[in-house]
Order: C-alpha cells, then sequence, then structure tokens
C-alpha cells in the first residue's frame, strides 16, 4: 500500500518512522511494562508511537505532485498512492500494531483504483472535507470528512475521485492477521466473475442505500437479504456519516460518561451488535474541553487518529501532545490515559483487536482509582 517512485520511497519511509523508541518499564506514573525473559526477548513488540500530521502531509502531497506530473500513469501501475505506518518496535514489519496496517493514501482528481477483493477486512476514514467515493457491493459511497467505509472480507470494492481537489484517507486493514494465519488472498479480476470490461463495479445502489436499510437502531429490514458479498458474518452496512457521528456524541456530551473513556460510542454490526469485524473494534470518543480520562490498560493494541481538538496521550510512561489528523499507536496492556487540553470538545477514532482478544477469551482491562488502586473493568 506504500507506492511511491523508487527515488523519494527511502526518504518516504524515513521520514514516516522517525526515531526508534526505548523499551518503556514500570514507574510512580504506571507506565506498565514490557514483558521480559527468554521468550519475550526473541519476540518484537510494538512501541507507543505518534505521527505528526504536519510531518505525514508534506510528503503526501509531494506524493501528489509526482502523481499529477505522471499523468496517471502512477495510479494505472500502482493502484495506491500514499504512505504506509510502521510502528519503530517491528522491525520494518508493515504495520501498525500486531495486527492492523495503516496506510494515509491521496488520490488526485480523476484518478480510480479498480475493483478488487480480499480476505483481509479493511475501511477507510475519510480526513479530507471530501473523500471522493468508494463503491462496495455496488454500493456508492459518497464521502465526506470524519466518515467511515467499511469493506469487510469477500465484498468487491472500488475507489475513486471525481471532485476538483485531491482527497485522503486512512486505509486499516487486519492484514497482519491474515498474513499470520496464511489466509490472505487478493483478486482483482472482477470483470473476469462478473462479465464486463469496466474497472469500477455498477453503482446498483445509490448512495446511502445501506444506512437506509440499517441506519435506525433496533430495526432490521426482512424483506431483503442481509448477507452482502460472500464473506462470513459481513456487517450490512458499509457507510457511517461522520456528521451523524458528531451529532450523536454531541448529544451525549451532558453525560457522566465513563472515567476512563469519556463519551464513547462503538462501531457495530446492526443485526448482530457484535463488532463491525470479528477481529476488530472500531469505536468513536469524546473529550470535553479540559477532561482528563484516568489511568487504563487492555490485552488489546490500537490505533487512534484524532479527529477534532488538542490534548496529550501519556502511553507507557512517555507524553504525546497530540492535533488535528495526528496518529497514535498504543501497545497492549501499557498503562494510558488521554486529555483534552483544548477549548473546544476533543472527538478521537479508535481501532482495536479487542474483538479478536475477546473471541479468543484473552480480553481483559483494568483502571486505577483515585488512589492509585488497581481495578478489574468488568463489561
Amino acid at each position: 500500500f506504500f507506492q511511491a517512485e523508487d527515488g523519494i520511497r527511502d526518504k518516504l519511509v524515513t521520514g514516516v518512522q522517525t526515531c526508534a523508541l526505548p523499551i518503556y518499564t514500570g514507574g510512580a506514573t504506571g507506565a506498565g511494562e514490557l514483558a521480559k525473559g527468554r521468550v519475550a526477548a526473541n519476540q518484537m513488540k510494538m512501541l507507543p508511537h505518534r505521527w505528526r500530521w504536519r510531518e505525514i502531509s508534506p510528503y503526501l502531497n509531494k506524493i501528489s505532485e509526482i502523481a499529477r506530473e505522471a499523468r496517471g500513469e502512477l495510479l494505472e501501475r500502482t493502484d495506491r498512492q500514499g504512505i504506509l505506518l510502521t510502528n519503530p518496535g517491528l522491525g520494518g514489519r508493515l504495520q501498525i500494531t500486531n495486527t492492523i496496517r495503516c496506510a494515509v493514501a491521496i488520490y488526485n482528481p480523476g484518478d480510480i483504483a479498480p475493483a478488487h477483493i480480499h480476505s483481509p477486512n479493511a475501511s477507510r476514514t475519510i480526513l479530507s472535507d471530501k473523500g471522493g467515493y468508494t463503491n462496495v457491493e455496488g454500493e456508492r459511497c459518497e464521502c465526506r470528512r470524519g466518515d467511515i467505509v467499511f469493506t469487510p472480507n469477500g465484498t468487491w470494492h472500488d475507489h475513486g475521485n471525481d471532485d476538483k481537489e485531491p482527497m485522503i484517507w486512512i486505509d486499516m486493514l487486519d492484514w497482519p492477521l491474515m498474513e499470520y494465519l496464511d489466509a490472505v488472498w487478493v483478486d482483482q479480476n472482477y470483470a473476469d466473475t462478473r462479465s464486463s470490461n469496466a474497472k469500477s463495479q455498477p453503482a446498483v445502489h445509490s448512495d446511502g442505500h445501506s444506512t437506509r436499510l440499517y441506519g435506525h437502531g433496533g430495526l432490521k429490514p426482512v424483506f431483503t437479504s442481509n448477507q452482502r458479498g460472500w464473506g462470513n458474518k459481513v456487517a450490512p452496512m458499509f457507510h457511517y456519516k461522520g456528521t451523524d457521528v458528531m451529532e450523536t456524541l454531541r448529544a451525549l456530551r451532558g453525560e457522566e460518561g465513563d472515567p476512563f473513556e469519556g463519551i464513547k460510542m462503538e462501531f457495530v454490526n446492526p443485526i448482530t451488535g457484535s463488532p463491525i469485524f470479528p477481529s476488530l473494534d472500531y469505536c468513536a470518543q469524546m473529550l470535553r474541553p479540559g477532561e482528563e480520562l484516568g489511568w487504563k490498560r487492555e490485552t488489546c493494541s490500537t490505533f487512534m487518529v484524532v479527529m477534532e481538538g488538542q490534548g496529550f496521550s501519556e502511553i507507557g510512561g512517555q507524553r504525546f501532545d497530540w492535533e488535528k489528523n495526528d496518529i497514535l499507536a498504543v501497545p497492549n496492556f501499557l498503562w494510558r490515559r488521554h486529555v483534552n487540553t483544548g477549548k473546544n470538545d476533543a472527538v478521537l477514532y479508535t481501532v482495536s483487536d479487542a474483538a479478536l482478544m475477546r473471541a479468543l477469551g484473552q480480553y481483559r482491562s483494568q483502571g486505577k482509582g483515585a488512589d492509585g488502586s488497581i481495578v478489574q473493568i468488568v463489561q
């Protein structure tokens, strides 16, 4: 997914990885401790890390410029234009956590990525004001900032930008997990399977189709099949609007909230109420101005992108200041807390492998009380 001309690839990867971080051990701040011993010595451990948007965006602009000069030839050759984020603790592996791959992609006006299908579950989180479109199983999803489009395992999808400005989004996949299980496959022969010569799927469903069917809690359509694509346990609602997410969070801002998470909502399969993907949890959370969340640690690893606001997170004993579009990685079972230092609400989108850990019976979370005592969090 990191695709750029060879001449700038090394420079981009170096710029994105920045410097390696030390191993963090416990201390008075409750930093947590990474595993030790003979087994752990032979394992690579992801590290807490922050990717600043102000450092990433110049490289995206450079990639966009190169692609424009190539007049579409670059996209024809690679299908992707963007930066793949790599965690400095994972030895150059193409992943941001142990189970998640993350790329920040940019598409110029007129760019089209041909229809494809794969075993990893994936999503796009839109960062630009206009986010082009993703066509999932014939449903054309017109995107804006804050939208999330899901492309579950076994669903055909294609992307494009028919706006006048470049569009930017974050690609998230459970690719490393599928790779570890030796279950990765990709098919781009849409024309062969559908008897069509087109690179893109025909839009048989208009924008908002799955939202109209499934966007009302507690109501399930029974006049149509709820199976979309041919993956197993596919969540049928593909497009979640950022405006709806923000409206929901703000309507709840007067609630007490969770002491460790603030106002937090989970994206779920509207048919089953289970996580969107069997492997990944997607959530949106809001911290109100001045809100300081308590210390918490979980056995899942987490990706976080700042959609609105500014503040800082303390992860494993290190402070990371953040602002709009910054990206952070939170390793499993390291103590962390988030603080909103701004005058407005802060909104964070998170993705974790909590769903996988729960399915394996290995999810566990703990918090710290005001007196420093550790409490078991049972959900």
